[in-house]
This record gives structure tokens, sequence and C-alpha cells, in this order.
């Protein structure tokens, strides 16, 4: 792991939706300069105790960013290059590292290059990076898309050439001033395509961070034969809220233990919410939940983000429908002063969790046993080597009693702590949790 990463606490902000811009960038005249919107934003996310920000895709699209169009050029709803500048001085004033959204695995079909490509038919230079199929008659060829979206067309990542432009990208904004990449679809690219543009990428920045974004299957895997650093940790996510949902705390146990054997490996990105998500407060069915979700988050080993909203409670359900994320993409006021009162006490909790996991940083790999486990309460360890901190949780609406066999004082949290001959009982009231050590 890189030095700095082991410290890193992401911001996640999806730019786009944060600023404002327009549905479609054809309604966009002219370069919009919008980054400084995001600008205006960086206090706050220090002061949340993020050390990076997280960006969703910044580079020129059609629509939501994710049908990019040229990977060189800042989408002109955001704004330009001295803009991009701009902000990447306006964060590293401030100590904030900026990890970039990488699409790879797909273009826009409205971009210039696969319009030119099939255009100039089957010999066209352009006609090998995707994966065309030409008919007879000479009409517009059958294209492979990213999961049947139409507008999505699939790279082909088998030429030569696309290898050569997603290097050259990769490097060129690092080049720019971005601390790393999140490689978008990342399981939807052949493994071996990474494992030919990474290490060239990493002989000229040694100390990016590149993680990819897998849902499902063998992470571990995906990691060792990739060559990236990290991935999604989804089944931490979906156990998390799965289990606060249903009061089952033998879900959440299981996703630790297959956490504890990624650690062994790697250090997983985690998160309780992101860009492609139903917001973790319209995802819980009891709101008093949102600190256990965090509390879990901030204990666990991985390297953790923070959906932009998520500390103010924001609330929004993914829907399966045409403009179904635009609930939780939503704008963001022109500054933090213009946001609702309610959402700050959430914020200063995030604060506190936070500050408590910088000032125990061995958490980041820290893996965890546990001590007491029923379906509405637990107790675990989360330890490294001879560092430990102990979590209690309690969803039930009765008060429980429980028993650490070592003496410790409550870091963060609600209850009763009485330290006896080298045990600790703790109290937790109805809905707490505790932090000890």
């Amino acid at each position: 792991m890189n030095n700095w990463i082991g410290h890193a606490i992401w911001w996640h902000v999806y730019p786009l939706g944060f600023v404002g811009a327009e549905r479609e960038a054809s309604a966009c005249v002219g370069v919009v300069h919008r980054l400084d919107h995001i600008v205006r934003w960086l206090d706050y996310a220090v002061e949340l105790g993020a050390s990076g920000i997280l960006l969703g895709p910044i580079f020129a699209s059609s629509t939501h960013g994710y049908d990019t169009s040229d990977h060189f050029r800042i989408d002109r709803r955001l704004g330009d290059d001295a803009d991009f500048d701009a902000f990447v001085e306006a964060a590293r004033r401030r100590g904030l590292r900026i990890i970039l959204d990488g699409v790879f695995n797909h273009m826009g079909r409205q971009s210039p290059r696969f319009q030119r490509a099939v255009a100039g038919g089957p010999q066209s230079p352009e006609a090998s990076w995707f994966r065309l199929t030409w008919p007879a008659d000479g009409k517009e060829p059958d294209c492979a898309t990213f999961e049947g979206h139409h507008q999505l067309v699939t790279l082909n990542h088998d030429d030569p050439a696309v290898v050569d432009y997603v290097i050259r990208v990769m490097n060129h904004w690092l080049d720019r001033g971005a601390g790393g990449w999140r490689l978008d679809a990342a399981y939807a690219v052949p493994r071996q395509f990474w494992n030919r543009v990474l290490p060239v990428v990493r002989a000229r920045h040694g100390d990016a961070y590149i993680f990819g974004e897998v849902i499902h299957g063998d992470y571990a895997g995906f990691v060792d034969e990739t060559g990236v650093d990290a991935v999604t940790q989804y089944e931490l996510w979906k156990a998390i809220w799965s289990a606060l949902n249903d009061r089952n705390f033998h879900e959440l146990a299981w996703a630790l233990v297959r956490n504890n054997a990624m650690l062994d490996r790697f250090v997983p990105q985690t998160f309780i919410g992101n860009h492609d998500v139903t917001r973790i407060a319209s995802q819980l069915l009891d709101e008093r939940h949102i600190a256990h979700g965090l509390v879990i988050l901030m204990t666990c080993g991985g390297t953790p983000s923070i959906y932009a909203g998520d500390e103010q409670a924001f609330r929004g359900i993914k829907e399966r429908r045409a403009g179904g994320d635009d609930a939780i993409r939503p704008v963001f006021p022109a500054t933090p002063a213009e946001l609702a009162p309610f959402g700050w006490p959430t914020y200063r909790l995030h604060q506190e969790l936070i500050g408590l996991r910088r000032r125990h940083p061995w958490l980041v790999r820290a893996k965890t046993r546990m001590v007491e486990i029923r379906n509405t309460d637990l107790v675990f360890e989360a330890f490294d080597e001879g560092d430990r901190l102990w979590v209690a949780l309690n969803l039930a609406d009765a008060t429980v009693g429980r028993t650490i066999d070592s003496g410790v004082d409550r870091l963060a949290g609600s209850g009763a702590v009485c330290r006896a001959g080298g045990r600790t009982e703790l109290t937790l009231p109805p809905h707490g949790w505790a932090i000890l050590g």
C-alpha cells in the first residue's frame, strides 16, 4: 500500500449533479465554468475529516458522464483545462488528493471516434477500436454494448491502440495533478487488459492509487490478476444495511469474516453510500441506525469513502428507470452555509468518527473478531497486531449489558462503563452504540 493511501478518507462527489449541470451536453452552449462550485466546498470536506476528493466523471460526454466522448477534454458543462488546474491547485493547498473516474470499458455512441469508425467502414483505422459486426448490405454495424445500454459502446480491449489510448489518458491526468483512478465497470473489462495498462502507468506514477469497481465475485482474485490496489467492497456495503434492517447481525458477522480474508491480500475500498445506490438514510428502515452503519464503516479495515450528502443525512432512492439516478445525484447549494439545519448533527457525528479513525490509523488494516453476537446486538473487536478497539451495537428496544475481558474506556457513543477486576461492564441503551479502547 502507498504510504499516503493508508491515511485516506474520501469525500465522494458526482460533479455533474453537484453543480447542477444540464442533463444533456447539447443543451449547454459553450463552456460553463462550474468546477469552482466544488472548490467552494473543499474547506467543508477538510473540516469533515476527508483527505481527498473521489470525483465522478468529469470528461466530455453526452449525458451522465459515463458515456464519454473524449477522455482528454473536460466536460464543457463543468469547465475547461484551466478550471481543472485551478481545482487541483485548490485541493493541493488544502492537502487534498484527487481521484478521477476512468470509464475505460466503453464510450458514448455519440463520441466522434465511434462515429468515424462507423462512417469509415470495416477498414477504417478506428473500426478496430470497437466490437463491430458489419452486415453485408453495408448498413450501420451491430456493436457490443455495456450491459445492453444502447448508448454505451464497448471498446475492443484486445486492440493495441485502445491499450495505448488508456495509458495515455491515465498518465495525462496524473501528470496534471490527479492522485489516482477509479476504474469504472472494471469487472467488465478483460483482466489481461489491466495487466497491459497498469504496469506502464505505474512505471511513471508509482504512488498513484488505482482501484476497480467490482460488484460480485472473487475480489482478491481480481486484485491479484489485474494489479489494481483495491476493489469496491459491495459485499460489506450490502451486509451493513441489510443486517441493520433485518436486525440480523449474523449477516454482518459473515461479511466481516470475508473482509478479514481480503485484508490478507489487499485493503478494500469501503463505503455505505455512493453515486450508484440508494442513500443510506433512505435505505435504512430506522434512521437511528445511520450511526451504527457509520460506526461499522469507520472501525473496519478498508479505505473508506463518504458519498457527498450522506454526512448530512440526505435522502434519495435509486430507481430502475430513465432518470432513476437523479434523486441520489442532486445539485448542492452554492456554499455549505445554505444547507438545511437538520443535517448538521449527522455531519458532526461523521466528524467525531472520522476523527477517531484518524487517531487510530491502524484501523485501515484492522480485522474483526466477534466477542458476543445475537440477532439484535453484538460486540466485536477490531485489531491489528498489538492495537485494538471494541465496538458494541444494539438494535433492540431494550437496554443490553455486555462484558469485555479487558479494562477499557468509552471513546465514543453512549452507555455506561464500569471497570471491575480487569474487566469492563458495558450497559448499552436501546438502539445505542459505543466504541471502547
